[in-house]
C-alpha cells in the first residue's frame, strides 16, 4: 500500500515548490495511509494534493498535506496524510547546500525556496465529500479472526539494507535527497551517516505485517510516526528488525490493530506505528 507514495510524491513536489514557500527543505515526521480498497493492476487513478494544516510546535512548523486518489468511477480508493517539519535557510548549513549541488543530478533541486512560487495559481477543492470505495464485499485473504487473540506476537524479521538498495529505492520513488546515498551530505545535515528513506522503512514494515497476515489488501489503515533514522553504512550496510503484536480485536467488524515495532542499531526508529487489518 505504500506504493501510493510514488505518484503522490510528484504531486507533493509541486505543492512544496510553489505553494508552501519560505522553507529550504523538509524533514518527514509522520505518515498515515488509509486504504479504502486495494489498488490493482489496470486501475486508472487521479491524485490531488492539498495543504491540510500548519501547526507551530516547539518553535517548528509542522506541515500536513493530504493526497486523495480516486479511480475512474470517481470513488476515493486511497487517502494519504504526510506530516513534515519545514526547515528554513537559517537552519541549513551553507556547506550542505554547496555539497548537495556538487553531487546532485543536473536539473534537480531539493531546496524548494525559489522564484517558482511567483507562478502559483491558487485552486480550492470543490465542496462536498468524495465517495469512498467500499471494500467490505471482498473476502479477506488474511488470517482467520477466530484464531487470533489480543497480545499475540508476530514472528520477528530482520531486513538488511545496502547503499545500493537506497539508490535503487530513491530512483524508483523519485527521492533525490543525497542524505540517502552521499555520506558528506548526510553528515553536513547533522546525521551520523547515510540513512534509509523513511518511506522505505514504512514499506518494509508493511511487507513484514502482510507476510504474517497473508493479504496486503486487507489493510485499511497504516500510521507511522518516525522517531530515529536507520543508518546504512557504506562498509557494512544496515539492518532493521521488525516485530509486532495484536493490540486490539473488534469481533463486530472482524478487524484488528497490530502494533509494529522497528529497530535499527538497537534504537526504535518508529515512535508509534499501528496497522488496522480486516481479517477473515
Amino acid at each position: 500500500m505504500t506504493f501510493t507514495s510514488i505518484p503522490a510524491m510528484a504531486a507533493n513536489r509541486e505543492l512544496f515548490e510553489k505553494v508552501i514557500v519560505g522553507y529550504d527543505t523538509y524533514v518527514q515526521t509522520e505518515q498515515v495511509f488509509e486504504q479504502h480498497r486495494p489498488i490493482v493492476a489496470g486501475d486508472e487513478l487521479t491524485t490531488d494534493v492539498e495543504l491540510t494544516s500548519v501547526r507551530r510546535i516547539a518553535g517548528k512548523d509542522l506541515i500536513t498535506v493530504t493526497n486523495t486518489m480516486t479511480d475512474a468511477a470517481g470513488e476515493r480508493v486511497h487517502t494519504m496524510h504526510t506530516t513534515v517539519v519545514g526547515v528554513t535557510a537559517d537552519e541549513v548549513d551553507p556547506e550542505l547546500s554547496r555539497a548537495v549541488r556538487k553531487v546532485m543530478m543536473h536539473d534537480v533541486n531539493i531546496f524548494s525556496h525559489d522564484e517558482s512560487a511567483q507562478r502559483y495559481v491558487k485552486t480550492v477543492r470543490p465542496d462536498g465529500d468524495i465517495r469512498a470505495a467500499d471494500d467490505t464485499g471482498r473476502t479477506s485473504g488474511a488470517r482467520n479472526f477466530d484464531e487470533l487473540s489480543v497480545g499475540d506476537e508476530l514472528p520477528a524479521h530482520t531486513f538488511r539494507l545496502s547503499r545500493g538498495d537506497l539508490v535503487n529505492y530513491g530512483g524508483v520513488a523519485g527521492d533525490a535527497n543525497p542524505i540517502h546515498w552521499d555520506e558528506t551530505s548526510a553528515k553536513l545535515a547533522g546525521l551520523p551517516d547515510v540513512i534509509a528513506h523513511g518511506m522505505l522503512t514504512m514499506g518494509l514494515g508493511a511487507a513484514f505485517v502482510s507476510s504474517w497476515s497473508g493479504d496486503p489488501g486487507a489493510v485499511t489503515r497504516y500510521a507511522v510516526r518516525l522517531s530515529q533514522p536507520a543508518v546504512v553504512s557504506g562498509a557494512e550496510g544496515g539492518e532493521i528488525e521488525y516485530s509486532g503484536r495484536i493490540k486490539s480485536l473488534d469481533p463486530e467488524t472482524r478487524t484488528g490493530v497490530v502494533i509494529v515495532v522497528a529497530k535499527s542499531g538497537g534504537r526504535k526508529i518508529f515512535g508509534l506505528a499501528t496497522m488496522t487489518i480486516r481479517f477473515k
